[in-house]
C-alpha cells in the first residue's frame, strides 16, 4: 500500500466542508492521520481566510481513481469548476504525494510543488509525515518547515474538533482542552 497525502482547504463554510470531507475520506480509506487545522489568509486573490490541513492514509487505489473520487467529493460539496483558479472554495482537495511517484501522472504533478512553497501545506505536512523526504530538496518535511521563512505567509492553528477528536487548538487557547 502506498502512502497518500492530501491537502484540504476551504473558505466557504470551512468547518462544515472540512468535516464532511473527513467523514467521506474516512469512509473510503479507513484510518487517517490528521494534521492540525490552520487558518490562513487567501493566497493569490482577495478573499476570506481559508482553513487548511493535511490528511495521510494508505491505499492501493491507482492515481486516476483517487483523482476521480476527490473530484466527486469536491463536487458534492458544491465546488464550482467554472470559476477562476484563485477564488473562494467550498472544498479543495489536492493530492500532495502518492507513494514514491514523481513527475506528471494523469495531469497531476507529484509531489505537488506547493508543498514546499506554501506554509498552509508545509506546516501540516511536517506534522503528518515529518521524516518523509521531499525528493526535490533531499530534506525531510520537518527540516523544511524548521527552515521556512514564516514571514512569507500568515498562518495560525485554530480550534477544530472532528468525530469527537480535538485536532487542533488556537494559539490563544490557555489550559487543558475543554470538554465537549
Amino acid at each position: 500500500m502506498a502512502l497518500l497525502t492530501l491537502g484540504l482547504g476551504s473558505n466557504l463554510q470551512p468547518e462544515y466542508h472540512i468535516s464532511l470531507a473527513l467523514d467521506a475520506l474516512y469512509a473510503h480509506f479507513g484510518e487517517l492521520v490528521l494534521s492540525s487545522v490552520f487558518e490562513s489568509e487567501a493566497v493569490g486573490f482577495q478573499g476570506g481566510n481559508f482553513l487548511n490541513m493535511v490528511v495521510a492514509t494508505h491505499t492501493d487505489l491507482p492515481l486516476d481513481d483517487i483523482s476521480l473520487l476527490l473530484k466527486e467529493l469536491e463536487n458534492c460539496s458544491g465546488r464550482k469548476r467554472d470559476q477562476h483558479r484563485f477564488s473562494p472554495r467550498t472544498l479543495d482537495i489536492d493530492i500532495l504525494t502518492l507513494g514514491d511517484l514523481q513527475g506528471e501522472h494523469h495531469g497531476i504533478v507529484l509531489p505537488r510543488p506547493e508543498i514546499t512553497v506554501n506554509a498552509y501545506v508545509l506546516w501540516p505536512m511536517s506534522q503528518v509525515c515529518p521524516e518523509r523526504i521531499d525528493p526535490h530538496s533531499g530534506h525531510s518535511y520537518r527540516v523544511l518547515w524548521a527552515g521556512y521563512d514564516r514571514s512569507q505567509q500568515k498562518l495560525w492553528p485554530v480550534d477544530f474538533t472532528w468525530d469527537g477528536r480535538r485536532l487542533s487548538l488556537s494559539r490563544t487557547h490557555v489550559g487543558p482542552p475543554q470538554p465537549q
